[in-house]
């Protein structure tokens, strides 16, 4: 008589999940990629960084240092650490002192061409860039066509026709030879166009328009609160241009009373370095600087309003 075949099964297989007693399952335990490279990339890209930072203050450290010294101690000292004669606040008052504070008159000039230049120039570009952004209207892919082809343009090759025709109107040796050019900013214009197609939504101008808003109030209550990141970048933009402008400034003004701090500082380099004009080196060292710290000071202030601005003029939910 031959008994029944006994089978041996796998207890793990025979019992019920989550019985008592039965092992839990074992998960797989989920891949990591090797990430070797990554130290690697981020040491180059630290490095490169570094270097970059390092271009871009060694000129300042060393304008900010010169500041200090007299005009013995620029040739005399280390040109990156000071001198034993700290002469920072001489050098200030002789630069707005020296032939009759004429530095000072061409810091008065600057500021009027920024303030209508750049000023002038954010404003219309934020005017043309919400229109062509918000509105149809024939030809508006020439409009595109005609404002990127003006960012292709430099503003050198634009100096000499300029000339010309301001030249024919009189406007030569004025301030708005200088004033009116500063108007035109294509990028911000384009720039202006990308941001408000993107930052003003289209339902947020309907509702109010249904609730009864104009065009023009739709524009400064809705639409220019969420433009603020834009504009802030449109004018620091147009701001760094306009108080570096050297170029036009050079071909449209002859009279001295009328130079930006540029052509001011370039005429008292050239005067330093004429024989027996080496005196004012130091006034031209002195006055770079200060022509440097309004812009990091407008840099460091606006900065804030690049991040905020973004959920201003939005309905509330």
């Amino acid at each position: 008589m031959t008994s029944p075949a006994v089978t041996v099964t796998d207890r793990s297989a025979a019992e019920p999940a989550g019985t008592p007693g039965s092992a839990p399952p074992r998960l797989r335990a989920p891949r990591r990629r090797h990430s070797a490279d990554k130290p690697r990339r981020s040491v180059l890209l630290t490095l490169l960084t570094s270097l970059v930072l390092l271009y871009s203050l060694v000129p300042l450290i060393w304008l900010a240092v010169s500041a200090t010294k007299t005009q013995a101690g620029l040739s005399r000292s280390f040109g990156l650490w000071f001198d034993d004669d700290f002469a920072l606040w001489e050098n200030v008052s002789q630069t707005f002192t020296y032939d009759d504070g004429v530095f000072t008159r061409w810091l008065l000039n600057t500021l009027l061409y920024v303030g209508l230049g750049a000023g002038g120039a954010t404003f219309l570009a934020v005017l043309g860039g919400y229109a062509l952004a918000k509105f149809d209207f024939p030809g508006r892919r020439a409009v595109f066509a005609v404002v990127i082809g003006a960012v292709a343009v430099p503003g050198t090759a634009l100096a000499v026709p300029t000339f010309l025709m301001f030249s024919k109107m009189g406007l030569t040796n004025t301030p708005w030879a200088v004033i009116i050019p500063s108007l035109i900013s294509p990028f911000g214009l384009y720039l202006m166009w990308v941001f408000a197609s993107e930052a003003i939504p289209t339902e947020l101008m309907e509702a109010a328009r249904i609730d009864g808003a104009g065009e023009v109030r739709t524009f400064f209550r809705v639409a220019l609160p969420l433009l603020a990141p834009g504009i802030v970048t449109v004018l620091l933009f147009t701001m760094v241009a306009t108080w570096n402008n050297y170029f036009l400034p050079l071909v449209m003004l002859k009279d001295p009373d009328w130079y930006p701090l540029t052509l001011g500082l370039n005429s008292w380099n050239a005067q330093a370095a004429t024989a027996g004009g080496e005196a004012v080196f130091n006034l031209v060292v002195t006055g770079s600087l200060i022509t440097v710290l309004p812009l990091i000071a407008a840099f460091l202030l606006l900065q804030r309003y690049w991040q905020s601005g973004l959920a201003a003029g939005s309905v509330k939910e």
